[in-house]
């Protein structure tokens, strides 16, 4: 945030309020700075804070530790070939069952899988999410959830200091102060506390979308959504912590929300999407 206000302050666009009004177009571009100036950030990040933040451990395709670190090089080199896409890092951590992928780019991307996933899960099973990861690199997911998730930013920064600036005209008598009032200050942060809900829904909208998708893919790279479904079947049985609330969307199952949050559909929705494949 100090980082995006210095940007605005050195190109001028952080003074949209000017004793004529409101300037809309200096407001706007200050608002996609900040929209998609932080999205932007955290996914050019994402790789880094992942690692970091469950400790994960990146597996050496050259040498890797023992046999099961072997066969996880190998899918996901497989898996990634079918993808059409550069081998992603693999990384392995230690956690409750879950895995997860990420990265700015579909060719610099990391796949990583919990301990708990792979001593729960027999291979044919860990192979289902291990594709299920890597389409979700294939489909660009990461990417894309950025981009929607920088619009939404952008249009809730920007329509809360409108409605403040027009609830703050309304309140004042004297024009030299609208939208410079308390009327302004207290509408704006209303406001971007109730948009950035809604905003939040259509991103846990579009995040149930695409995990259908990336089951999708599994199946298409295994040859049939028999795996996939016995990997979330098998997933269903077992006690998932939910990921660090930063990367929830990017993991194969997400926490126990609300329907209208929630990152991931439930998992029988899932199963019935995938057996009406075949």
């Amino acid at each position: 945030m100090v980082v995006l206000s210095v940007i605005c302050s050195i190109f001028g666009i952080n003074q949209y309020l000017t004793d004529s009004g409101l300037n809309l177009g200096m407001l706007l571009a200050m608002s996609a700075v900040f929209g998609f100036g932080g999205a932007l950030i955290s996914l050019m990040m994402s790789k880094f804070m992942a690692k970091h933040a469950v400790k994960a451990r990146v597996i050496n395709p050259q040498s890797p530790g023992n046999e099961t670190e072997a066969w996880l090089i190998s899918t996901v080199d497989r898996l990634s070939r079918l993808a059409g896409i550069a081998m992603p890092e693999v990384a392995i951590y230690e956690g409750a069952p879950n895995a997860f992928a990420t990265g700015a780019r579909r060719n610099a991307a990391l796949v990583a899988v919990s301990t708990g996933l792979m001593k729960g899960m027999n291979r044919d099973e860990v192979e289902a999410v291990l594709g299920h990861e890597v389409a979700h690199v294939a489909n660009g997911d990461m990417v894309t959830l950025t981009l929607i998730q920088g619009v939404l930013n952008t249009f809730v920064f920007f329509l809360s200091r409108v409605i403040g600036f027009l609830v703050d005209s309304a309140m004042s008598g004297d024009n030299k102060r609208r939208g410079r009032g308390a009327g302004y200050m207290i509408t704006v942060m209303v406001c971007q506390i109730a948009l950035g809900i809604l905003a939040s829904m259509i991103v846990a909208w579009h995040s149930r979308r695409r995990e259908y998708r990336a089951d999708a893919g599994s199946a298409e790279y295994l040859g049939s959504p028999r795996k996939m479904s016995a990997a979330l079947r098998r997933l269903g049985g077992m006690t998932s912590l939910p990921l660090p609330d930063s990367m929830q969307a990017m993991g194969i199952s997400g926490g126990k929300l609300s329907a209208l949050f929630a990152t991931h559909p439930p998992i029988e929705k899932r199963i019935a999407a995938l057996e009406g494949r075949q």
